[in-house]
């Protein structure tokens, strides 16, 4: 759009121009200004440059045989025999009020026996045809280097030898006359096309005094044909023509809220399309470059030029319009939840259809703008005539024709026609109305059309331009209507892809309700109903849908499973949107399964049923079905019959609530059972436990930590065991701390956890003599004191971890000073721990001496806890019988066995009383003089 560029003869010469600032010349103003590339402005015109058109000559070494502008950054690529040269556009800032364009030479592309008949740019990417052969590069920028002594060419690796065994593609033929050698045909995709043997070498022109810019070449495509690949014979004329890449953009990425910018669209996708006179080919290039389409024309085609959404191709007679395949790739390039279950997208292998052929006389050219087709026709009076001879047209149409167009004196009329295309409404409105006359024979003609049609409407929203179009919305209708019509197809028809109704529904917005309207027949008891509707319901009854249908539409819901898929119905019941089921109907159905195939979950869900028509009779017979351990693993079939969510919240169901009045034991243990299979969260489980108990957040109901304490038992997670020891460590502070009883027993005892679970461990008989000299205060919270003694005289809890959630208890009395001992011991720290005894509680100095000390931390007997007991007893006297006694009767005897005769003399204090050691003195030495 802002600048034309030309190949133009004159006097046997070819000359390349570019037009720059044509909208003067329609605007009325005739100035025109010629410039060379790269041509400096003066300051003088910069004024003047506003109001004329400017042509550009871009000189070439050789001359210019095709070339092709770059719609996504506008780079002109030029081809001449044996190489391609890359113009970068430039834009020049004169002044504040005037920017011109200009062109610099980057880079040439030398491609050695090669006469270019046509090339494509976009991107990086070049598209390049001969007559018969089709190449396809990207270029690729690595990194930048400031060093410009650094070698600018690159050459690309290429075969040893042929791909075939054969000679060169490019290599001179022998010019025979009675034989044209073909070379054999060749398809070569992705790396594999570095087979081809055409060499590419880069040479960079660039002036920029910023560091070069070095690119790379990746070979993506390498196709080779031959003159006889036509349906229709050997034709001399065959010849590929009408090459072009076509990008596709990112959704909406160029539009913002008030602007559009065409520099900030986001590239997606890009396709390649080129054509023989018979054939046209589609190909992608993506992550793979894949064939998605070929095309057969009905005749001879003389061009091509490929859209979105369609494929427009001119033969001698017509105007034919294909349908294309490209959206439906660029979706999936943009969306990975394309094909799941959220959403879908017909396939790129779809067939073509031929939309329209409309008839002109002769058609010579033809391009594509917006929803516009500019035609270029030539007619020729002769052939005319020729059409009104069908006897002789066969024989001498080719032999006359070529008569008359090399002996005509004048040229003939040329005429150009604009065609508007349809708009994509109402072409999609006739292809729906259309699909309607197969609707009742239910083929995959339906499906087709209406594939077709949603993928019109697909493209024209991908459009980059799609938001700030007059028809957004009725697009978008568009789009959610063939989204409905789709999945009513799959829904209705038996087709391998029934599954497809799920996500075409769910990408309609049509609700549940709104659904069965459109497939269940009022009063139709013979109803059938095919795989894709079942396949629809089963997954959206089984999600956490917001919807909950009418009593009238649940119970025609009851009666579709029951005939079609009825191992489904107790799922079916326990879905939220079944809430305002009739209870009973849903009974006599289960009762109808159960004689084919009883199972707990059915048996629970029939329970479930009971209580909601206050049957507890009919809801104690179904429980007593089965063991209460196989009841709990009986939810994990089916957990909505404890818990469902709405808008996301896990709301507890009534079967939950009677449960955790009645059985509170099997209401745990199914929680569990639902945790361990990964049915429930762990910060799920609190959040339903709450609810159920109907505690704030900041408390934590009793059902919960029991919750916990199963789940202790059983969970062999090393990350969840932590959290898990931490969270019942810090209820059991808090209780005891706060004086907090439970609101309900607790379902274990202590006694039950060190028996079930190796997390706790017996109360060390130190711990139970600093309790028992306890105040009466501590007998409150027995339990729970007990409960923490026991986690921490395991080995389970990570006690660093545990040190901030026992702060609390600190200064807690008795209870406290064993929970520091504790602490003290885990981390090893047993002089410590010794000391806070011995100020605290010496009765148990000795007990924790002969449970702790020993193997490694024996010395701690004489290093510590002998001299600690002497000075002790030294600065109190004969007021602290203990302090004697465990000196004298445990601290001693042990002190004289472990050591030698002068090591124990040694500890001995000096202000003793002789007759008080000399028992051990003469044990120890007596034990020294038998050894």
């Amino acid at each position: 759009g802002d600048y034309l560029v030309t190949i133009e003869e004159k006097s046997r010469a070819t000359f390349l121009r570019a037009y720059v600032n044509w909208r003067c010349m329609s605007a009325g103003s005739s100035r025109v200004c010629v410039r060379m590339v790269g041509h400096k402005m003066e300051e003088s015109y910069s004024e003047t440059l506003k109001e004329q058109m400017s042509i550009v000559e871009m000189p070439l070494s050789d001359p210019p045989l095709c070339i092709s502008c770059c719609p996504v950054n506008g780079d002109l690529l030029v081809g001449c025999k044996n190489k391609l040269v890359m113009f970068r556009l430039k834009y020049l800032v004169i002044n504040h009020n005037l920017t011109v364009l200009d062109f610099e030479r980057s880079l040439i592309l030398h491609i050695d026996n090669l006469i270019p008949a046509d090339v494509a740019f976009c991107a990086g990417h070049i598209a390049i045809t001969t007559e018969l052969d089709v190449l396809i590069l990207k270029l690729e920028l690595v990194q930048q280097s400031a060093d410009r002594s650094e070698q600018c060419a690159q050459s690309v690796s290429t075969l040893e030898k042929p791909v075939d065994g054969g000679p060169s593609t490019h290599t001179s033929q022998p010019e025979l006359d009675e034989f044209i050698i073909c070379q054999k045909p060749v398809e070569l995709l992705g790396e594999e096309s570095k087979l081809c043997e055409i060499p590419v070498t880069l040479e960079s022109t660039e002036l920029s005094t910023e560091g070069t810019k070095r690119f790379q070449v990746q070979y993506l495509l390498f196709r080779r044909f031959t003159p006889d690949q036509s349906p229709f014979g050997f034709c001399e004329e065959t010849k590929l023509h009408s090459v072009q890449l076509l990008p596709m953009y990112r959704t909406g990425s160029s539009v913002t809220a008030h602007e559009e910018t065409e520099n900030e669209r986001e590239l997606l996708s890009l396709f390649c399309f080129f054509s023989l006179p018979h054939v046209g080919y589609l190909y992608s290039l993506g992550k793979l470059v894949e064939l998605i389409s070929t095309y057969q024309y009905s005749e001879k085609s003389e061009q091509a030029v490929l859209t979105p959404q369609f494929l427009h191709v001119i033969t001698s007679e017509n105007l034919q319009c294909f349908t294309v395949r490209c959206s439906a790739a660029a979706a999936r390039d943009e969306d990975p939840y394309i094909d799941t279950t959220v959403k879908a997208c017909p396939p790129v292998a779809l067939d073509v259809c031929t939309l329209r052929m409309q008839l002109f006389i002769g058609p010579r050219a033809i391009c594509h703008f917006k929803n516009h087709i500019i035609l270029l026709t030539q007619a020729d009076t002769e052939d005319i005539t020729e059409r009104r001879k069908p006897t002789r047209k066969m024989l001498f149409r080719k032999a006359d024709s070529i008569k008359s167009r090399t002996n005509s004196e004048s040229e003939p009329g040329w005429n150009l026609y604009i065609i508007n295309t349809v708009s994509t409404i109402q072409l999609y409105r006739e292809m729906v109305d259309y699909s309607r006359t197969y609707e009742n024979v239910k083929t995959e003609s339906c499906i087709h059309l209406l594939s077709e049609a949603h993928l019109l409407v697909r493209a024209a929203i991908m459009d980059p331009s799609f938001l700030k179009s007059d028809e957004k919305e009725e697009l978008l209708r568009a789009f959610r209507e063939s989204c409905a019509f789709l999945g009513d197809c799959y829904s209705r028809f038996d087709t391998k892809d029934y599954h497809l109704a799920l996500p075409y529904y769910r990408m309609s917005g049509l609700s549940m309700t709104e659904v069965l309207k459109r497939l269940v027949s009022e009063g139709d008891e013979a109803q059938t109903y095919e795989r894709g509707f079942i396949f629809y319901l089963t997954h959206s009854l089984n999600e956490d849908l917001n919807e909950e249908l009418s009593k009238e539409s649940a119970n025609k819901v009851l009666q579709i499973f029951c005939l079609a898929d009825p191992v489904q119905l107790p799922h079916i019941l326990c879905s939220p949107c079944m809430t305002k089921v009739c209870p009973l109907t849903a009974v006599k159905f289960l009762q109808k399964v159960e004689k084919m195939m009883p199972s707990v979950v059915l048996t629970l869900t029939k329970a479930f049923m009971a209580l909601k028509m206050g049957d507890l009779t009919m809801y104690a017979h179904e429980m007593d079905s089965y063991k209460e351990t196989v009841l709990a693993c009986g939810f994990i079939g089916q957990p909505k019959l404890l818990r469902q969510r709405k808008e996301g919240i896990v709301i507890p169901t009534e079967f939950a609530v009677h449960l955790k009045e009645m059985q509170p034991g099997l209401l745990v243990a199914a929680a569990v059972a639902l945790h361990e299979n990964s049915k429930m969260e762990l910060e799920e489980a609190d959040t339903f436990f709450k609810i159920l108990c109907s505690n704030s957040e900041n408390t934590v109901p009793q059902l919960l930590v029991d919750f916990w304490e199963a789940l202790l038992v059983v969970c062999s997670q090393e990350e969840i065991l932590q959290e898990l020891l931490l969270r019942v460590t810090f209820q059991y502070v808090w209780r005891i701390s706060k004086q907090r009883l439970p609101e309900t027993k607790p379902l274990k005892t202590t006694e039950d956890l060190v028996n079930s679970c190796n997390h706790f461990g017996l109360i060390f008989p130190w711990v139970t003599s600093i309790m028992s000299a306890g105040s009466p205060s501590d007998k409150d919270c027995c339990e729970d004191i007990s409960k923490l003694q026991s986690l921490l005289c395991s080995q389970s809890i990570n006690i660093t971890s545990a040190l901030p959630v026992l702060e609390p208890l600190a200064e807690a009395g008795h209870v406290g000073l064993a929970i520091r001992v504790l602490c003290s011991t885990r981390l090893g720290k047993y002089e410590e721990a010794i000391e806070q005894l011995l100020e605290r509680c010496p009765d148990a100095a000795v007990l924790y001496a002969q449970h702790e000390l020993k193997g490694d931390n024996r010395a701690v007997w004489w290093n510590k806890l002998l001299p600690e007991l002497c000075k002790r007893a030294r600065l109190t006297g004969n007021d602290h019988p203990v302090l004697i006694s465990s000196l004298k009767e445990e601290t001693l005897s042990v002190v004289a066995m472990e050591l030698e005769l002068r090591d124990f003399l040694s500890l001995l204090p000096e202000d003793g009383t002789a007759a008080f050691f000399l028992p051990h003195l003469l044990h120890c030495s007596r034990r020294k003089l038998l050894t």
